[in-house]
């Protein structure tokens, strides 16, 4: 070890309990302060052919301290952004998941099927076609009955559709 290294390594130890002081100041922790003290000395020991001599040490290595809390911060935010710890999911969460379990939708598939094969066909065709986007209008005129009549249909329909399927009204709900 040559002197001069050895004369900025005293200099680095004399500052230690003031980097310290200023350590604790940003993190208000014993712990992240002292391995803020030694980040930035591990900084200063391997930059310190950055250092002017005539400069100010102190501010030099404070502003290491500083700049080095202000890294690692933005790293922590950042990571903490991805990660996010929960200690209960609930079961809206879980509907809203990307992944929904595949077999409760085709057991809901098959009843609403169902349900649909149930209806009278003068119910089932035109809640059908109102379904795939058919205007009233236009369901009349195909089905050569009153509009009234096709509206009609129409809603008892849903109510009928709605009470056999009133075991999804959540799921289908919480879905939307």
């Amino acid at each position: 070890m040559n002197q001069q290294t050895l004369t900025f390594s005293q200099e680095l130890a004399a500052y230690r309990n003031s980097l310290y002081f200023f350590a604790l100041s940003f993190t208000h922790d014993v712990e992240d302060a002292n391995d803020l003290v030694q980040d930035t000395i591990v900084k200063a020991l391997r930059y310190s052919d950055l250092f002017k001599e005539g400069t100010n040490f102190k501010a030099w290595l404070y502003t290491i301290l500083r700049n080095t809390f202000i890294n690692d911060f933005r790293r922590n935010a950042r990571s903490s952004k991805v990660f996010t710890v929960s200690e209960e999911i609930t079961s809206a969460q879980l509907s809203k998941s990307a992944y929904t379990n595949q077999g409760e939708n085709k057991f809901m598939m098959d009843d609403i099927q169902c349900a649909l094969r149930n209806l009278q066909a003068d119910y089932r065709v035109p809640f059908l076609r109102y379904f795939e986007g058919y205007k009233y209008q236009e369901i009349a005129e195909e089905l050569n009955i009153p509009i009234g009549t096709v509206k009609t249909r129409i809603h008892f329909a849903r109510n009928i559709l709605k009470k056999q399927l009133k075991m999804y009204k959540d799921t289908l709900r919480n879905a939307s």
